[in-house]
């Protein structure tokens, strides 16, 4: 696994919260902790964080509300969420940038640029992609697709409640068992909904790997798969 020099974070927006918070504090600190165990290896490391913590325009379209107008409201809880991890990378002296995918000014974060956010990686930075792809209709995992490939990253790393892919709900099947290693196309013969549907086949089309893994562990579960452990599911080509 030595072989990535440049990865994508993909999280939840629901990963960042708590019972008690929408952006929870100890959740943003084991974020920073996950980046941290990336960056001491040498790997560079983007950010793909999604926002139904905050809100789902998804829900409020099927309810009446216009979707393109929910999907911006979505976007927009995207950049909420990483400004909160921005913060938190910056209180403990990481270098981050945070960029959207459609113009936000006052300072509040810089437009995508490629070139830009590729040369910021170069230097150590770490790179928080927000407002998905700046389009409606397209969901955040496509966004962490379409960003990997970009900034030439070699797999997206998917953090999950679970620590991998099974072959059934390991929540509700108690004899699930996880795949260390799976292709695309045996993913989508045994229907495993691993991203959606646009986003799985611009990971085929670009042989861009998939790793799914929990982040409820400890800290160093990247660090560990990046070092070459077993732990969570890879499926490439």
């Amino acid at each position: 696994m030595g072989k990535y020099k440049r990865i994508l974070l993909k999280l939840s927006g629901e990963a960042l919260a708590s019972s008690d918070n929408t952006v929870d504090p100890e959740t943003l600190n084991r974020v920073v902790g996950i980046i941290k165990s990336v960056l001491d290896q040498g790997v560079e490391v983007g950010i793909v964080v999604g926002g139904g913590n905050i809100f789902r325009g998804a829900a409020l379209a099927e309810a009446g509300m216009n979707r393109v107008t929910g999907d911006h409201m979505g976007m927009l809880a995207t950049v909420m969420n990483a400004l909160a991890i921005s913060d938190s990378c910056r209180k403990n002296n990481i270098d981050v940038l945070v960029m959207s995918g459609f113009p936000i000014g006052g300072g509040v974060c810089e437009p995508m640029d490629h070139n830009k956010a590729r040369q910021a990686l170069s230097n150590g930075t770490v790179v928080i992609f927000s407002a998905g792809t700046g389009a409606p209709y397209f969901t955040t995992d496509t966004g962490a697709t379409l960003r990997a490939i970009e900034i030439g990253a070699q797999a997206v790393f998917k953090a999950t409640k679970v620590d991998g892919v099974y072959t059934a709900d390991p929540m509700k099947d108690p004899t699930a068992t996880r795949y260390d290693t799976l292709s695309f196309d045996e993913a989508i013969a045994k229907n495993l909904q691993i991203m959606d549907t646009s986003a799985f086949a611009m990971c085929r089309e670009h042989n861009l790997e998939i790793c799914v893994f929990s982040m409820l562990e400890d800290t160093n579960t990247l660090s560990n798969i990046l070092k070459g452990e077993a732990l969570g599911t890879i499926v490439r080509n």
